[in-house]
């Protein structure tokens, strides 16, 4: 909810009045009807109701929103910041709507059933609530839910008049004067490629519900939550508008284009980087969410920024990887990695960025041989809801195979520890590699005396001083870029699976392949990297090596090729048997 900013702040006036924008006081009553000056302005109407339901007035930004939702096109889409109270507006703009025309339908679509019950609950309420409200309250032989409601003054229609349904609901069979599609898209059902093509399939429906007049409205009203947003794929009919929490910088002007809000571009008064909303979060709060969500994540649910995904700054792509099945004890010596679309992965859950994609090998050689080696990397849970991150990653002939990857709740407990020494087991593992950095090596004592129960190995301690993001960068893009990185498929299917235990916000945060796709150079990149850098921890324990065992293990194969003609050759040339049998070199003993 909105709340009084904190510290100084310049006064607000005169920022609106730099952006054209004027603040509507107490509505005053006009002669003719005592409700003409809300009917005339739903900022007006927005201010009493923020009153009713003891709010602080309503803040520069949320005036604005307001006025683009009465004199905007047709076809919108408010693109606002996260918790600037885009619900509450929504609410406060459909009984606005019916103030001014009780006959009109309007249907609210939301991301979930749950969601659009608790609107509908919502507006029902304000409507018992308000003075100036009353008349519409519902009759006894009227509609009135949580799902549907009609306003006292309307005729008797199949549609109700406010109807609120999940966007994956029975979204046909209702007709409406206006569409509001409120916060449709979410992380749970916008993470994948798939999902954001299922949700505008969805959301096309709406023209056959919308009726066919002048004065129809579809109205969208959200927060981008990937970088592929449905908000981006939205027709060229609709008009955007965006409400960034931050100044924008001029390279970030740029991005945004024609959609930035007029009010935001006229705010001269305040310099680049500082609340444009400082009624609702002051420059601390912001700064405390974007600690919160790591920068990527702010950017998108605060700075409404979806230009992210070029090569510079997301450079970890899953298209370099090789994903097919391997073994615990041996794998092929020579891989060949080609982004073929016939070799696409196509059954495999996809988190990263829109048209990245996982890809079988185009080939492998048929020769198989022992692993050189096999660790498996930890990285201990720090504080707060962090994971014990791990990755067991086995080397032959340069090439890094990673065979488990993911992330158990908890750190130091016992069940954490038992498990971890069982997959070292189970995988065969040479060596144990713990990040030191939390609890100055606390988690690697507790884990010895479990491994000399299940599994006696060697194990070894790192630190870390250089920058997080970075190291992890540095240390697995070269690995990728020569396509020497590989995954059992079973690594995805199980790194999606363990990550659904987790809420909506985290569920797909919590996952490698988010991680791995989602890192930058920026410190706090990411809100969580527990797995991620497990496997970064991993890769680096091979990479001196990866070079010195491709050599050893191509001369390998030439010699082993050479002894192959040279058995040929015996057997053809003086009818030996060979290795199989009595040798030419035997027979003349």
């Amino acid at each position: 909810m909105p709340k009084k900013a904190k510290g100084s702040q310049k006064p607000l006036q005169k920022q609106e009045a730099k952006a054209g924008v004027s603040i509507p006081q107490t509505p005053l009553a006009a002669p003719s009807d005592p409700l003409s000056p809300i009917k005339d302005d739903f900022r007006k109407f927005l201010y009493l109701v923020w009153k009713e339901i003891k709010l602080p007035d309503p803040t520069p930004v949320q005036y604005d929103i307001a006025q683009f939702l009465q004199d905007g096109d047709a076809k919108i889409c408010v693109q606002a910041f996260r918790g600037v109270g885009k619900s509450f507006i929504t609410s406060a703009y459909v009984l606005w709507e019916l103030l001014k025309d009780p006959q009109k339908k309007i249907l609210v679509v939301s991301a979930s059933k749950n969601r659009s019950d608790n609107f509908t609950t919502f507006t029902l309420n304000l409507v018992k609530q308000m003075e100036v409200l009353k008349h519409l309250m519902p009759k006894d032989n009227q509609r009135q839910s949580k799902i549907e409601f009609d306003v006292s003054p309307a005729e008797p229609d199949q549609s109700p008049s406010v109807k609120s349904v999940g966007i994956t609901g029975q979204i046909t069979g209702t007709r409406a004067d206006i569409i509001i599609a409120d916060d449709v898209e979410v992380l749970n059902n916008s993470a994948t490629a798939d999902m954001r093509e299922k949700l505008l399939e969805r959301t096309k429906e709406f023209s056959a519900i919308l009726k066919p007049k002048k004065e129809a409205r579809v109205i969208y009203l959200g927060t981008p939550q990937t970088e592929d947003s449905i908000y981006n794929k939205l027709p060229e009919t609709f008009t955007s508008r965006i409400w960034p929490a931050l100044m924008p910088t001029e390279e970030e002007m740029d991005k945004y284009g024609s959609g930035l809000a007029p009010y935001i571009k006229a705010l001269s008064t305040i310099s680049e980087g500082a609340s444009t909303d400082p009624l609702r979060f002051t420059d601390i709060d912001l700064a405390e969410r974007k600690a919160e969500y790591g920068k990527a994540g702010f950017s998108l649910q605060f700075m409404l920024n979806t230009q992210l995904s070029d090569l510079e700054r997301y450079p970890l792509k899953i298209r370099d990887l090789i994903v097919m099945h391997t073994s615990v004890d041996k794998a092929p010596l020579d891989v060949h990695w080609m982004p073929d679309p016939e070799k696409q992965w196509k059954d495999l859950p996809n988190l990263a960025m829109a048209g990245d994609r996982f890809y079988h090998p185009r080939s492998t050689s048929s020769e198989f041989g022992e692993y050189t080696g096999s660790v498996l990397a930890i990285d201990p849970a720090g504080r707060g809801k962090d994971e014990t991150g791990y990755a067991v990653v086995k080397m032959i002939n340069g090439f890094l195979y990673v065979r488990r990857c993911g992330g158990f709740q908890g750190g130091y407990d016992n069940e954490t520890l038992t498990k971890l020494a069982e997959m070292a087991k189970e995988e065969k593992v040479n060596a144990i590699i713990t990040e030191a950095n939390f609890g100055d090596g606390m988690f690697t004592q507790l884990m010895k005396p479990i491994l000399n129960k299940v599994h006696p190995c060697m194990v070894e301690e790192v630190k870390h001083s250089t920058q997080k993001e970075r190291r992890i960068i540095d240390t697995i893009e070269p690995v990728m870029a020569r396509h020497k990185l590989i995954l059992d498929s079973s690594v995805i299917e199980d790194d999606y699976k363990t990550a659904q235990r987790y809420d909506a916000e985290n569920k797909y945060t919590k996952t490698l392949v988010y991680q791995l796709t989602r890192v930058t150079y920026d410190r706090g990149a990411l809100k969580h990297d527990d797995r991620l850098d497990a496997l970064a921890i991993a890769v680096n324990y091979w990479v001196e090596q990866m070079s010195q065992d491709e050599v050893r293990g191509m001369a390998d194969i030439r010699n082993q090729k050479l002894d192959d003609e040279l058995e040929k050759f015996i057997r053809g040339a003086v009818g030996g048997r060979g290795k199989t049998g009595v040798s030419w070199v035997n027979t003349h003993r």
